[in-house]
């Protein structure tokens, strides 16, 4: 473990590295659903890479892989929901929110806030219906047999985060606007 030297500025003045920023519940709460993202993004690669490794090599086509990977997927997309509607750092254009001033600029953020979070939880409510019907049905696999509810479950659970994650950002864009990490955008001219 390497520890980093004080450093002297060319006032004079002692200096060493910035002190780590202190994370509360939510921060981090917030972090480890982006982490849970990250992880199915590395194990949709993951599955993509064995399929085609073994096919190409040794001519074995994985039993469902095609199924799982498409499952995975949907996993994926929405734990990427929720990673993305907190952050606000998806792909937007707004030329009005672009040109108003920033009183107005948050009560845009607000009302599309308020917006997301009334279509993801709608979303999320029928995604409910979706993994319970699946179940009652005994829906499987074709090869493995294997009941896919529970990839619509781990599914409902992101859409689930994605909810609880919207919520926060509209709770801190309301009443605590400095709480959020929002990257700083330039405004159009």
């Amino acid at each position: 473990m390497t520890t980093s030297q004080p450093e002297v500025s060319p006032d004079g003045i002692l200096t060493g590295p910035p002190e780590p920023v202190s994370k509360n519940y939510m921060d981090k709460f917030i972090d480890s659903i982006e982490w849970v993202a990250a992880f199915f993004v590395g194990i949709v690669a993951l599955n993509t890479f064995v399929a085609v490794f073994m096919r190409k090599f040794f001519s074995v086509t994985i039993p469902d892989y095609y199924n799982i990977g498409q499952f995975l997927l949907g996993i994926l997309i929405f734990w990427g929901i929720a990673a993305t509607s907190y952050r606000g750092t998806h792909i937007t254009v707004d030329l009005v929110w672009a040109n108003a001033s920033p009183k107005y600029q948050r009560w845009i953020d607000v009302f599309a806030t308020l917006v997301l979070l009334f279509v993801v939880t709608v979303q999320t409510y029928t995604l409910l219906d979706k993994v319970i019907t699946t179940r009652e049905d005994h829906v499987l696999t074709m090869d493995l047999q294997l009941p896919i509810w529970p990839f619509y479950a781990v599914a409902w659970v992101g859409d689930v985060s994605a909810v609880l994650l919207i919520a926060i950002r509209t709770w801190r864009l309301i009443f605590h606007p400095d709480q959020l990490h929002e990257p700083k955008i330039k405004t159009a001219e």
